[in-house]
């Protein structure tokens, strides 16, 4: 199954690049903070104990709780949409007498290969980062005796865990294609038609509702207690981007049949093509709008909150502990939209590029270049659209209950410019992405692309 396994990687090279790519920010980012405990455990008793600011075990714990977790979100994102790609191929080992078991192995060894190609340049760059990371928060005045230790550990933690997480995500995301029977599972891949299983509704509705608990807690926070405010809307945001996931085929169906309708007055023609093909294939849809959700949900709700903290604190940036929850934030924030934008990349241009056939077919129908360009964008823009409002949805629900723990109103201080350029930078991935990918996925013989079946 090995050479079946990385067979089929050399097959889908956007798909398997985009995990690729995944895997190796968690490994990086896993590393980094790994790293960052390290100094702190073989650091000298004295600097264990910072006379004013917190400690890098505080920081690590605070600032890489929520970052490990994006970029392990992330993983699995990329990890779900990879697999989805090859459901044909997985179907058609189905048909020639692989059973469900050889399948799963088959997923798992790609995952193992994925993580064991990304696993020493990520943990090189983790090390790296963990340096310079150290190094400004010494400049700062913090951490003044710490230093990163020369050990493979962090790596090699780092490692494991994504490998383990890589693991019981394949384990879930094969599960379907590995139980139904053959003929059913090739029929499946064909077509996106079916509703959304009962046991993922439940679950996105169990995962939202525990989004809710935690907006709850931090809304009740004292204000002195506002930086466990800040953690818990921040995790409320992913739990809620979590279930946005999950119930993300069923939502975006009903948001693009809404919000689709501009567009079909607007382009008769290419705008009723993109719409359709937008609603019928809500799985794929979903896998592209999560990235955007989750790039305008992280950013929104970070942006939102430090403005509400600065305008209800009246904080200037004076003195060391100020001055580092300044440089905190900024640095969280940028790590948080790098993951976000590299989520959205990936998942697009693999998308994308995977409909090379589809586009051949509509090409031997009748529909032109130009034509099916037209219809790329207007489903790019409709992705957009979805995307915005339900990451802005998010933030507005995270930054409320923020708001409500540190100044006793549910109406936070919203930085508008700043909003409406994480917006742009949205569209400015997405359009682009798609457009120039389906660009180069048009071309070349319609023909002879439908008949040799390359995706």
């Amino acid at each position: 199954m090995l050479w079946v396994a990385w067979g089929q990687m050399r097959r889908r090279p956007a798909a398997f690049a985009g995990l690729a790519v995944a895997m190796f920010l968690a490994v990086a980012t896993v590393t980094l903070f790994g790293s960052l405990i390290a100094a702190e455990v073989t650091a000298p008793a004295s600097a264990r104990q910072p006379e004013t600011g917190p400690g890098l075990m505080v920081i690590a714990g605070a600032f890489g709780e929520i970052a490990v977790l994006v970029a392990f979100f992330v993983v699995v994102n990329a990890l779900g949409f990879a697999l989805r790609q090859q459901h044909r191929e997985l179907a058609l080992l189905r048909t020639i007498a692989a059973t469900p078991r050889q399948t799963r192995r088959m997923v798992r060894a790609q995952v193992v290969m994925t993580t064991v190609l990304v696993s020493v340049p990520g943990g090189a760059v983790g090390v790296v980062a963990a340096h310079r990371f150290l190094a400004a928060l010494q400049r700062l005045g913090l951490a003044p005796g710490a230093r990163v230790p020369t050990t493979p550990v962090p790596v090699l933690a780092a490692s494991a865990v994504a490998l383990v997480v890589g693991l019981a995500a394949s384990a879930v995301a094969a599960r379907r294609v590995s139980r139904i029977a053959p003929a059913a599972a090739l029929t499946a891949s064909a077509t996106e038609h079916g509703r959304t299983g009962v046991p993922r509704l439940l679950l996105g509705v169990a995962v939202l509702v525990g989004g809710g608990l935690l907006l709850r807690l931090a809304a009740t926070r004292p204000a002195e207690e506002a930086d466990k405010a800040g953690q818990a809307s921040l995790l409320a945001s992913l739990v809620l981007l979590v279930a946005v996931a999950l119930l993300g085929p069923l939502v975006v169906r009903l948001l693009v049949g809404v919000m689709g309708a501009p567009v079909r007055r607007l382009a008769p023609g290419t705008g009723w093509l993109a719409d359709a093909q937008l609603r019928g294939y809500a799985r794929r849809l979903s896998s592209a709008v999560v990235p955007v959700a989750l790039l305008v949900g992280l950013s929104g709700t970070m942006m939102i909150m430090t403005r509400t903290a600065e305008d209800a604190t009246g904080m200037t940036g004076s003195g060391v502990t100020s001055a580092t929850d300044v440089w905190l934030r900024q640095a969280e924030l940028a790590l948080l939209a790098s993951f976000a934008a590299v989520s959205t990349l990936n998942t697009l241009v693999a998308a994308t590029a995977e409909r090379r056939r589809e586009f051949a077919l509509l090409r031997l129908v009748g529909a032109t270049r130009p034509q099916l360009l037209r219809m790329l964008g207007a489903e790019a823009v409709l992705t957009t659209a979805v995307g915005v409002l339900l990451g802005a949805l998010v933030a507005g629900a995270a930054s409320a209950a923020f708001s409500t723990a540190v100044t006793g109103s549910p109406v936070p201080s919203v930085p508008v410019a700043a909003c409406w350029y994480v917006v742009a930078g949205a569209a400015a991935l997405t359009v682009p992405a798609v457009v120039v990918t389906g660009l180069c996925a048009v071309r070349g013989p319609a023909a002879e692309l439908v008949s040799g079946d390359r995706g």
